[in-house]
């Protein structure tokens, strides 16, 4: 009499395997989508920042500016006045510019979090081979 074997034969290994395998694969798609949505979040949030930096630096500048330019008028010449104003308007507006390009710096396209489980999974697979 022969030994009878309860394990799975090597089509039913294949088939559970190549559905483990699409499983992962769904999932790692659908946490790459989730992490690139958290991402494009965060960037829209720094494009925010330089909207209402440039939108603010503008009424600030023109009401701002007509102040300073008569103020100063009355110490210098009309033309010194005006260009002593702009570089002190454009210099605030470049700082407020450089921070919302420094969010968009900070940010990571790459869906970090995707490709460290990607990583794991090969490395579990390479395991399974063995």
């Amino acid at each position: 009499m022969g030994v009878k074997y309860d394990s799975p034969s090597i089509g039913e290994c294949f088939s559970d395997l190549t559905r483990q395998a699409s499983d992962l694969v769904r999932e790692e798609v659908a946490l790459a989508k989730t992490e690139l949505t958290q991402t494009a979040t965060r960037m829209g949030k720094g494009a925010g920042f330089v909207a209402a930096g440039a939108a603010l630096g503008y009424a600030a500048l023109l009401t701002f500016i007509a102040t300073c330019v008569v103020l100063l008028a009355l110490v210098v010449k009309l033309w010194l006045a005006a260009l002593i104003m702009f570089v002190i308007v454009a210099a605030a507006a470049g700082i407020l510019i450089m921070m919302g390009i420094n969010q968009f710096k900070a940010e990571k396209l790459a869906p970090r979090h995707t490709m460290q489980t990607i990583q794991e999974d090969v490395q579990w697979a390479k395991a399974q081979k063995n």
